[in-house]
């Protein structure tokens, strides 16, 4: 390992070639990956295993025109967002931004060592700018192809005021996180990458607290979810598996769009379970409880505990192997930069950390998927396999979720895997 880290930070190593190579290698996959996907989409029939269920032959060609322009839809965003990635590499966008807040600075009366405040002015630019630069997209997909398929809740103005609160809050919290990481690491020198893990570690725990409690609030309303027969099943399921439920709530997702979700999070003894409104729309009392007991399951057996833990290793490493990177002088020259700031060096050392990172997603994806097998298998033990069955497929219905998919692309992409498999794997077991 440090063989290779050695190599790879040798003065002639063309870090900028590197980048630009791997990235388009990264596009040109993926859009063969797409291609396969969109030819999947064109297929006038449902798999086999769900021809028999009468609400796929209802709705069959509602997903397969649903899917086919979401499809068009990436293969325009995602040769846009490389076309721009790659401009910004080539031209040197990066190092010209970072001299813009330079200036800037100096216009406000600070030298050039104050590396912290400029570095939180270089975010704050180029968040912006990747805002303005999405939005003719995200406005397309929002008010065109969501619009067109039933699902699109949003007017323009809630659009723009989320945008604008996202933008903010990204500020209030994500700029002192970036400004106490940049004084560690000048701090703590060359073992900075353990005090930095251990500060993120901490800092994701607090965010875990706060998110439902501070910030999803100014999207969503959370109200309790009524007394009645659906509350007092899910208590009931609660009880019986001695999940520690402290209240149960319902979000108004239906605000914003037709998709539905439902989730529970909190730690140690303090649980909390959300069921979007557009859950309790489409799904019988039943079908809800079962898909409660397979989030249920994913507690019971740990998984969001062993996500959470996978997580910190790999960051712990990718912060080491930054640590061995940071003072390459070659890799900043490579891209540009006449200095050496740490935000600058963390931005271009992750350009060079993406095969990894490929490689990492990809491995999630495949335990994600694990996981959600068992969590069905979680389910079906509990007493309710027939209710999962028929609320997958209806919530699969109502979604207007991909019927047809290639075995390739949802290998690479998926972290939940295909309706077909699940209900194969549902009939399965015992």
């Amino acid at each position: 390992m440090d063989k290779l880290i050695l190599d790879f930070k040798a003065q002639d190593t063309p870090y900028k070639e590197f980048v630009l190579a791997f990235s388009w290698a990264v596009y040109t996959f993926e859009q063969y990956l797409s291609v396969r996907q969109y030819r999947k989409l064109r297929e006038p029939h449902p798999p086999k295993s769900l021809q028999d269920i009468e609400e796929v032959r209802e709705k069959f060609r509602k997903t397969q025109e649903y899917g086919l322009d979401k499809a068009k839809f990436e293969f325009v965003s995602a040769l846009f967002g490389q076309i721009q990635s790659t401009c910004m590499i080539v031209f040197d966008i990066l190092p010209w931004l970072w001299n813009l807040s330079g200036e800037w600075l100096a216009y406000a009366g600070y030298g050039p060592d104050h590396e912290i405040t400029q570095s939180l002015i270089f975010t704050v630019i180029l968040t912006l700018l990747s805002y303005l630069i999405s939005l003719p997209l995200s406005l397309y997909f929002t008010f065109v192809i969501e619009e067109r398929h039933g699902f699109n809740k949003m007017t323009l103005g809630l659009f723009f005021m989320d945008m604008i609160k996202g933008f903010l809050i990204a500020g209030v919290i994500g700029l002192p996180i970036l400004s106490l990481v940049l004084q560690i690491i000048k701090w703590s020198g060359e073992n900075f990458y353990f005090y930095v893990w251990i500060f993120m570690i901490i800092f994701t725990f607090i965010l875990l607290t706060i998110y439902p409690t501070l910030i999803q609030p100014l999207f969503n309303k959370v109200t309790v979810l009524p007394e009645g027969e659906l509350r007092g099943q899910i208590e009931a399921l609660a009880s019986r598996i001695n999940f520690p439920l402290k209240k149960l709530y319902v979000i108004d997702g239906s605000k914003r769009s037709g998709h539905s979700n439902a989730y529970f999070y909190g730690f140690f003894k303090n649980k909390r379970i959300v069921l979007y409104d557009t859950l309790i729309e489409q799904a019988n009392n039943g079908e809800i409880v079962a898909i409660v007991g397979h989030e249920l399951g994913h507690w019971y057996l740990n998984h969001t505990v062993k996500i959470l833990i996978i997580s910190q290793i790999h960051n712990f490493f990718l912060f080491f192997v930054f640590s061995q990177f940071i003072n390459n002088t070659s890799l900043y020259r490579s891209f540009g930069f006449e200095t050496q700031p740490i935000l600058i060096g963390f931005m271009l050392f992750q350009f060079i950390y993406a095969p990894v990172e490929n490689v990492v997603a990809f491995l999630m994806n495949i335990l994600s998927r694990k996981h959600e097998f068992e969590a069905d298998a979680y389910a079906k033990k509990l007493g309710y396999g027939v209710q999962l069955r028929s609320g997958l497929i209806k919530i699969q219905i109502k979604n207007l979720g991909n019927l047809n998919n290639d075995p390739w692309y949802s290998a690479y992409h998926f972290s939940h895997p295909p309706l077909p498999e699940r209900l194969s794997a549902i009939e399965k077991i015992d």
